[in-house]
């Protein structure tokens, strides 16, 4: 009979076979939770008495020195093959080398430098991540899903699978990626958001051209609840595929008095529908690539698999970290495609990480084992996160071997990342980069202003300006670009007119047969747009606002004196008002919410406001499978050290989740 040992340690055994009094020992490296597993095979006269022999030797032999990092823990599991059941026996020692020392019948002259033989290690390393590549590589299938996750080499895959291919297609949600995968992928496929293949798509299909209107699902909102009297969310009607809705054709019909342009759910809706009905019409594709496949929503999924019709499609996604509920979107989707017996695709994984730390790959699988343990994230694709071993990820790993938690009032926290970037750049003396990650866009803000004042020059924060209702200046901005616009002047029209007045300015373009909304409107007001008009062509064109334009500027809602330093900021020559350590100015900082820092990474990345109060969505009411996805995407963008910083002086549950041996503990809050 063929018995087996599994242990678990801390440092690999890799692929090696062993001689010893005749036997051959073959060690396979398993993976699990950030660790690693050995598996060594060997025959066994009377297997099942030898296993228990042994389990009880190495429960005696519980305590003795090792092998190897400082007491790494190993847990040896005694089973049979083919059994099918869990092992028998169950037993922690402290080291590799207690088993050899416990059982020098079954383990004598095993060569335990041998077994760690770095060179042989990383070997091992990058073949067994190669296997995972070449499985999805040699797959006949047409339809696969691969679960990756963060760090674990997609776009190399990507490369990879679109190699030597005619026609591709890469589709991804998240506009951050775009840019990124463009240029990796440059010649190989062409990269697009669905919203902007969609648009392109539908106006090739319908032989005219598409202009995109974020915001014109709450324009026809706001109509119709003058109009119908009812308040619809347009956007989760068409997400969630509410087709024989009879909103819809509201929707459709006010969308055709204001000019045929889309939303951004709308004009997907209509390119799926238009394919459900010609689907001699679907694009056909030699490759298509999807990325960040668990953040698409029902509509969405509609439309792959309308394409997956025609063309091979792998998906690529994580349900670990699904972050877009707002819009609809479903882990689901994903789980239901990893179940190959009811969707057709096969199934993949790429288990290596091979861009974090061993200590931030520790920690997410800390946070992910506790979630699972505590009856969050059901219905989760069971995947495996592993270290990849690498030799300057090693170096790096061992120069930080934790995540340093601190607790600070949050009007300290600038001072404190100021210090921290630093001493980084005081120990590194090279270039690196920096992400500060915060719960919500006013502490982003916030940080950015205050760390530019401390005087770093490149550090960029990206916010969308104005409210999400449509404003004044969104409408300015399309009469700018056609004085007869619908859309635009009933944009101005709202901020112009009095409430009753707008009112029954929109009753009125409801009619059948009604005017353009610029005939609606009185003299006056189209005088008040065209000088508006003049101020918005004199800031366009960087010239000088007088007194008038100022106020013209504020009534939009604009920051005239920002506006004009940014005009000027190129033309001034600012170098004698320089200030802060010219050794860190220049440093690359980006800032971001949990959501915007999606698609990003950075050597050193800090985690801001870390306290319940901004991580658990319900106010600490409860915690929700979109907490612990938040949490782990933040946690998962360092290269190099996560910084967790807290503001209040409660310590986060998510603290109490990840291993006290992984977390450094910086400084007490301060008094």
């Amino acid at each position: 009979m063929l018995a087996q040992i599994f242990i678990r340690v801390n440092r690999l055994l890799h692929g090696t076979r062993f001689e010893s009094s005749g036997r051959a020992f073959e060690l396979d490296r398993r993976h699990r939770e950030g660790y690693s597993s050995i598996r060594i095979g060997f025959t066994w006269n009377n297997a099942k008495n030898k296993a228990r022999t042994l389990a009880a030797a190495l429960r005696q032999a519980q305590g003795k020195g090792g092998y190897g990092t400082p007491n790494p823990m190993v847990l040896l599991r005694l089973g049979f093959v083919g059994n099918g059941r869990p092992p028998a026996q169950v037993v922690e020692v402290t080291a590799l080398s207690t088993v050899v020392s416990a059982c020098p019948d079954v383990t004598n002259n095993i060569n335990m430098e041998n077994a760690f033989d770095p060179a042989l290690k990383y070997e091992r390393a990058k073949a067994d991540r190669r296997k995972y590549v070449e499985d999805i590589l040699k797959s006949q299938s047409r339809k696969k899903v691969v679960v990756a996750g963060p760090g674990t080499g997609k776009t190399f895959l990507f490369k990879e699978i679109l190699r030597h291919k005619g026609r591709c297609l890469t589709l991804t949600f998240v506009n951050a990626l775009v840019e990124d995968l463009s240029l990796e992928l440059n010649g190989l496929s062409k990269v697009r958001t669905l919203h902007s293949f969609a648009r392109s798509l539908l106006s090739d299909l319908i032989k005219k051209d598409i202009a995109i209107v974020p915001k014109l699902t709450d324009v026809i909102r706001e109509d119709a609840k003058i109009l119908v009297n009812e308040d619809v969310d347009f956007n989760r009607l068409f997400n969630e595929r509410d087709d024989k809705n009879a909103l819809i054709e509201f929707y459709g019909k006010r969308k055709c008095y204001y000019g045929n342009c889309y939303g951004y759910s709308d004009v997907i809706f209509d390119t799926v529908q238009f394919l459900e009905r010609n689907p001699d019409k679907i694009p056909v594709y030699d490759q298509i690539v999807v990325d960040e496949f668990q953040d698409f929503n029902r509509l969405e999924v509609s439309l792959i698999d309308l394409l997956a019709e025609k063309s091979p499609v792998l998906l690529a996604g994580d349900d670990d970290q699904a972050l877009y509920d707002f819009k609809s979107a479903s882990s689901e989707h994903i789980r239901k495609r990893h179940d190959y017996k009811t969707e057709g695709y096969e199934r993949f994984s790429l288990p290596f990480c091979s861009r974090s730390t061993r200590v931030v790959v520790g920690a997410a699988n800390d946070i992910i084992e506790a979630a699972v343990h505590g009856g969050f994230l059901k219905g989760r694709i069971a995947k495996t996160y592993m270290y990849f071993e690498d030799a300057d990820k090693d170096k790096i790993s061992g120069e930080n071997p934790t995540i340093s938690y601190s607790q600070f009032f949050a009007a300290q926290i600038p001072w404190f990342i100021q210090n921290q970037i630093g001493e980084i750049a005081v120990a590194l003396k090279g270039r690196f980069s920096v992400l500060i990650i915060s719960p919500t866009k006013n502490q982003s803000r916030q940080l950015t202003t205050t760390l530019r004042d401390k005087g770093f020059e490149k550090i960029e924060y990206t916010e969308k300006r104005g409210a999400k209702a449509p404003s004044l200046l969104d409408g300015l901005k399309i009469v700018l670009g056609d004085d007869k616009s619908n859309l635009g002047w009933r944009m101005i029209a709202k901020y112009l007119l009095a409430k009753n007045d707008f009112e029954s300015l929109v009753k009125e373009t409801a009619n059948a047969k009604a005017r353009n909304v610029h005939e609606l409107v009185s003299p006056e007001c189209k005088l008040q747009v065209k000088e508006m008009m003049a101020v918005l062509r004199t800031v366009r064109n960087e010239k000088p606002i007088d007194e008038e334009g100022v106020k013209a500027l504020k009534k939009m809602d604009l920051d005239p004196y920002e506006i004009m330093r940014d005009i000027l900021a190129e033309e001034l020559d600012l170098d004698s008002q320089k200030f802060g350590d010219p050794a860190v100015r220049k440093i690359p900082i980006r800032a971001a919410t949990i959501e915007g820092s999606k698609g990003l990474s950075a050597d050193y990345v800090f985690i801001t406001h870390f306290d319940d109060q901004y991580f658990m969505r319900n106010n600490k009411q409860s915690l929700t499978d979109k907490d612990i996805c938040n949490f782990l995407v933040a946690l998962t963008r360092a290269r190099n050290k996560v910084f967790l910083i807290s503001s209040k002086k409660t310590e986060p549950m998510f603290l109490k989740w990840i291993r006290k041996e992984r977390i450094e503990r910086f400084v007490k809050h301060q008094a």
